[in-house]
């Protein structure tokens, strides 16, 4: 019997890479996203690659309305979720507008959680796997990113709760961090360096899915990037333009 796996945030780089690995290993897909075009398209190429299914949703994570619908659609059963919206406007951005702020917390943190949420009793009495992509921004706050960062760690520390509440359950949640990925969110930045495609993000997921981690870094050389920079005093880090 295929797995069933629902991804939200279907329609970006990192999801579509993950949905397409998905589907050559047989699982039925339920994509969910914004952009119903290239959903639809992905769907279709998730069939092609040898999906049991691939049905798409429209998904606004800010809008907890829709959620029990996607969520029903995969069924009664056992169910795996994989979370991969995300929203980084700029600081300077967020600085000029910190209405922003209530966004970039819905998107990155709030939504996500609830949707995961909702799962909890399935997940409790059937199983499955859950993986959430939080970030390396979430590590330390940055002066370039530091509304981001504290929604990615909002998410990383519910992650941590999730997995604890799950224990003993079948169920398992897998935190992922990735470094810099070749994105449309990171496409242009300033200080991008060792960029990773995203089909790299999806094989390091899978592997961390299969062998039941709790956290990983992706890829795998950010883990000593980030215990370099969480070592930093905080009077030295506070003056460092990073």
């Amino acid at each position: 019997m295929s797995e069933t796996w629902i991804v939200l945030g279907a329609s970006s780089a990192m999801g579509r890479a993950l949905a397409r690995s998905l589907a050559e290993r047989g699982a039925g897909l339920i994509l969910a996203g914004r952009d119903e075009d290239d959903l639809a398209a992905t769907a279709a190429d998730c069939r092609a690659r040898g999906a049991a299914d691939a049905e798409i949703a429209r998904l606004d994570i800010g809008d907890p309305a829709g959620f029990d619908d996607i969520r029903a659609m995969a069924g009664p059963g056992r169910v795996n979720c994989a979370v991969f919206v995300g929203d980084m406007p700029a600081q300077d951005e967020i600085d000029a507008d910190p209405a922003l702020i209530d966004r970039v917390m819905r998107v990155n943190l709030t939504g996500p959680a609830q949707f995961l949420t909702g799962l909890l009793p399935q997940l409790s009495e059937h199983g499955g796997t859950v993986v959430g992509v939080s970030s390396v921004a979430g590590d330390r706050g940055r002066q370039g990113n530091y509304v981001y960062g504290a929604a990615k760690a909002g998410f990383t520390t519910y992650l941590s709760g999730l997995r604890s509440r799950l224990e003993g359950t079948g169920a398992h949640v897998v935190t992922v961090k990735p470094g810099f990925v070749d994105t449309a969110m990171t496409w242009g930045l300033p200080g991008m360096f060792l960029v990773a495609p995203p089909e790299r993000v999806a094989r390091d997921i899978l592997r961390a899915a299969d062998r039941k981690r709790d956290v990983i870094y992706t890829p795998g050389f950010w883990r000593a990037i980030m215990l370099i920079i969480r070592s930093i005093p905080e009077r030295v880090f506070k003056r460092l333009s990073i």
